[in-house]
C-alpha cells in the first residue's frame, strides 16, 4: 500500500484531476512554482475549467490540503496496523507502517500539506489553517490507542496523549526534510527508526527495533 500519488488524468472529473495534479506537482516544485498552466497542462483540462472549480490558485490551495486529507484518511483508516489487539502494539505498528511507504520518488512519499506549510504559512493564513488541520486531525487519530497504551501500562508521566501524537508527525515532517535536503529518503526512514526506539522507551520496553536500521550515508 502507497500514498495516494498520479493518475491518469483521463479518470474522474475536471476538479478531481486539478487536484490530483496539485497534489503531486506542489510536491514536486513547491506551491510557487507550480503554476496554474501547468496544473491545467498536467490534467489535460482548459485554463477556463480551472477557474470555473477555483477562483483564485489560493483556492485551489486550499481545496488541494482538503482533498489531501480525505484521501490519505482512507488510506490510513485501511491500513493494517488497525490490526493488533493490544494499543501499544498499534502505535508501533504505525510507526512501521510509515517507515515501509517511505519509497519511490521524493514527491511521492512526502507529504503535500507539509510542504505548502513550510511554503506558505505566512503569506497564505487560508492554505496555512486547511494543511494544520489535516496535520493535527491526522495526529488525533492516534491519540485514543496512545491513552489506552498508558492505561494499560500504568504510565504515569507529564506528557499526554496529545503531545506525543504531535511529537510522531514533527518527526516524520523533519524526516521529510531531511530527505529532501540530501535527496535520501534513508534519512527519513533512520528518522523513523529512532522514533520508535523512543516509542518503545516511553512504554518500558526494550528500544531495540524490530526493523532493519537504516543504513549509514
Amino acid at each position: 500500500m502507497t500514498r495516494p500519488t498520479k493518475t491518469s488524468p483521463q479518470r474522474g472529473n475536471a476538479r478531481t484531476r486539478l487536484l490530483e495534479a496539485a497534489r503531486d506537482g506542489i510536491r514536486q516544485k513547491g506551491f510557487a512554482a507550480t503554476s496554474v498552466d501547468d496544473l491545467c497542462q498536467s490534467a489535460e483540462v482548459t485554463k477556463g475549467a480551472f477557474f470555473h472549480h477555483f477562483k483564485t490558485k489560493e483556492a485551489l490551495g486550499v481545496a488541494a490540503a482538503e482533498y489531501w486529507a480525505e484521501t490519505t484518511s482512507a488510506l490510513f483508516a485501511e491500513a493494517p496496523y488497525h490490526q493488533p489487539d493490544d494499543p501499544l502494539d498499534r502505535i508501533l505498528a504505525y510507526l512501521e507502517f510509515r517507515r515501509a511507504i517511505i519509497a519511490g520518488e521524493t514527491y511521492e512519499y512526502t507529504c503535500l500539506v507539509g510542504t505548502m506549510t513550510q511554503e506558505v504559512h505566512d503569506t497564505a493564513p487560508a492554505i496555512r489553517e486547511a494543511c494544520a488541520e489535516s496535520i493535527f486531525d491526522h495526529a488525533a487519530t492516534l491519540e485514543a490507542d496512545i491513552r489506552a497504551a498508558r492505561a494499560q501500562r500504568g504510565i504515569d508521566a507529564d506528557w499526554t496523549a496529545e503531545s506525543l501524537a504531535r511529537h510522531t508527525q514533527a518527526v516524520l515532517q523533519g524526516g521529510f526534510i531531511l530527505a529532501k535536503a540530501a535527496d535520501n529518503p534513508e534519512l527519513a526512514r533512520e528518522s523513523v527508526d529512532h522514533l520508535i526506539r523512543y516509542v518503545r522507551g516511553l512504554f518500558g520496553l526494550d528500544a531495540n527495533l524490530t526493523t532493519t536500521p537504516a543504513k549509514e550515508t
